[in-house]
């Protein structure tokens, strides 16, 4: 007879935890995982990784996902590996080979020539085997039935390139891409202007905006530690805001501010501002500031405040 489950008792957990994705995982399996292990009630990822990628993933606990949206706009670095010569459906080591081709001589010149030809401003196909949708259903499901259909090409932008072989038939590419790049797409463009076409073996994400790899846990070092030390290694919600203004405001307009409403006052025009409340000192939630008023877009609500503010007391667990 199996032994009853034990009900895991959920309680309020807010911030940011750098998860270090493991090969195979999807990034949700990666988030039920942490959850499970802050019994956390609220949890949501900035973006998906593939479940043959590794390296840093964002989770957001709690108020940070109020503003997980907001990063999924943010550059991204990886590091991949690219077998030369092979082509699979899928553009990646899952798929099944369907072109086998002799790889070249590749000097530094055409290496250097080639890296120069897809920095900056590119365009690229998205490719079938990807999550975007037409008509309601995921590109993958219609490559999953052997159908493809018309993609429109996107402009992306590659800021930094790096090419160096890896072995006879390895190229190792690593690159600092804006929203909505694929790699994979990326090693198989490369692959087919040197001659001989290519698909990824190893994806691995070691930047994404202001997150590092060497910030992130595994999920197997964080199911080791205490659970009394578990929240303890989540980065504060406003770690989600980088880049942005600060405004502190005093506790009238704080409150005013936290219930929706407009404060007028000497404000410069900005598309991001973080907004604080000064005593005590709380991220309250963003606005934007125009002709002189600022103007809340996510706000926290005084629940989460105070229990943000009253999780660096002790806590009973």
């Amino acid at each position: 007879m199996n032994a009853p489950r034990t009900r895991v008792q959920r309680r309020p957990v807010h911030g940011v935890l750098l998860i270090d994705k493991p090969l195979g995982f999807s990034s949700n399996d990666a988030l039920q995982k942490a959850k499970w292990l802050l019994r956390a009630e609220k949890a949501g990822h900035t973006g998906t990784l593939d479940p043959m990628a590794t390296g840093v993933l964002p989770l957001c606990f709690g108020a940070a996902t109020k503003f997980s949206q907001l990063h999924l706009d943010a550059d991204k670095t990886y590091e991949a590996v690219a077998q030369l010569g092979v082509r699979t459906a899928s553009g990646d080591a899952e798929g099944e080979v369907i072109a086998r081709r002799d790889v070249p001589a590749i000097t530094p010149e055409r290496l250097a020539e080639v890296q120069a030809a897809f920095t900056g401003a590119i365009t690229q196909v998205p490719p079938m085997h990807s999550a975007l949708k037409k008509d309601g259903k995921a590109l993958y499901e219609y490559a999953r039935a052997g159908i493809e259909v018309d993609r429109a090409a996107r402009d992306v932008t590659v800021f930094d390139l790096q090419l160096s072989l890896a072995g006879p038939a390895l190229l190792k590419m690593v690159a600092k891409v804006s929203k909505g790049t694929y790699i994979r797409t990326l090693g198989e463009d490369i692959g087919q202007a040197l001659g001989c076409g290519a698909h990824l073996v190893s994806l691995r994400r070691i930047a994404t905006g202001p997150f590092v790899a060497s910030q992130c846990l595994t999920l197997s070092e964080l199911e080791a530690l205490p659970e009394s030390d578990r929240q303890a290694r989540l980065l504060p919600v406003d770690a989600l805001l980088p880049g942005h203004d600060r405004v502190t405001l005093g506790a009238e307009d704080a409150g005013r501010f936290l219930s929706g409403l407009r404060r007028r006052g000497a404000w410069r025009d900005a598309e991001r501002i973080a907004v604080y409340g000064k005593a005590p000192p709380a991220l309250l939630g963003t606005a934007h500031a125009k002709a002189g008023e600022l103007i809340p877009s996510r706000l926290l609500s005084p629940i989460e405040i105070q229990q943000i503010l009253g999780a660096t007391e002790p806590e009973n667990v």
